[in-house]
């Protein structure tokens, strides 16, 4: 995956997935898939009716033409370091493993991160349950959990990480359930022994399918990793971004506190 080259320069991102590219794309994911749990208060069609198929581009397209102008709002936000500290600062200053310190702030490569933590853990002898008392202590950040409720109240959020479901349990509970997409570690015997990406660039890809959906979508996230769901998204806002991101990404409004980034949210949604 070539996503080094993508975010660390001022060109546009690429649009959204089309059909083809999303088979492609599933062609190569993981075998084992994860679970999302969709409900409705309405009678069941029955198990002995065939369903339609599903809509591709073309049809995506014409149903949005004709959609009404006015769009409901969701919104997307990265987890740690915009609700959550960071989960890998917080293991290297609970080990004192420096290394482990580096995140997609400074390293725009997920997977040569990735690659490079999963080493580090080797070679210290570092389990997944070590990793997880350790995110059992964390709290959300200071006014993360009042600030989402906030907005919960007012439109859909779910939040988009890279983050993995067996690191995202505990902080899930604090932050009272959100809906998260994320990735999933392989592990065996409580070692870390790989990671499955879910999709690659699982934030823009979801952000694009929210849009054909005819969604008005804001986002906002704080690392190289966020840069293309803000691209992707009708309005994209930068929230305790370092300086580096915000200088090469000028075209993002930055903020800093939860009232500033919630005013301009709702300012978004119009």
């Amino acid at each position: 995956m070539n996503f080094q080259k993508r975010v660390t320069d001022k060109s546009p991102h690429p649009p959204g997935l089309d059909t083809r590219q999303a088979k492609e794309i599933l062609e190569h994911s993981p075998p084992v898939k994860q679970s999302i749990c969709g409900w409705s208060s309405t009678q069941p069609r029955s198990v002995r009716e065939p369903h339609p198929p599903g809509l591709d581009t073309r049809q995506a397209k014409e149903i949005l033409e004709h959609s009404p102008p006015v769009k409901q709002s969701i919104v997307t936000l990265d987890l740690e370091g915009v609700l959550v500290p960071e989960i890998w600062i917080a293991v290297a200053e609970k080990t004192g493993i420096k290394e482990l310190r580096r995140t997609t702030r400074e390293e725009p490569d997920y997977d040569k991160l990735m690659r490079a933590r999963l080493q580090i853990l080797d070679q210290h002898g570092l389990k997944l349950a070590d990793i997880q008392q350790v995110i059992g202590a964390l709290r959300p950040l200071d006014g993360g959990l009042a600030f989402l409720r906030e907005l919960r109240a007012l439109t859909q959020v779910i939040i988009l990480s890279d983050t993995f479901e067996q690191f995202a349990q505990p902080l899930l509970r604090q932050l009272e359930w959100p809906t998260l997409l994320c990735h999933r570690l392989k592990v065996i015997e409580d070692r870390i022994v790989g990671y499955h990406i879910r999709i690659p660039e699982q934030k823009q890809k979801a952000v694009a399918a929210l849009k054909l959906l005819n969604y008005h979508v804001i986002s906002a996230g704080d690392s190289f990793n966020d840069t293309a769901m803000l691209a992707e998204a009708d309005l994209g806002f930068l929230f305790r971004a370092p300086d580096n991101i915000q200088r090469q990404f000028p075209q993002f409004k930055a903020v800093e506190a939860y009232a500033d980034l919630l005013q301009l949210i709702t300012q978004a949604r119009g």
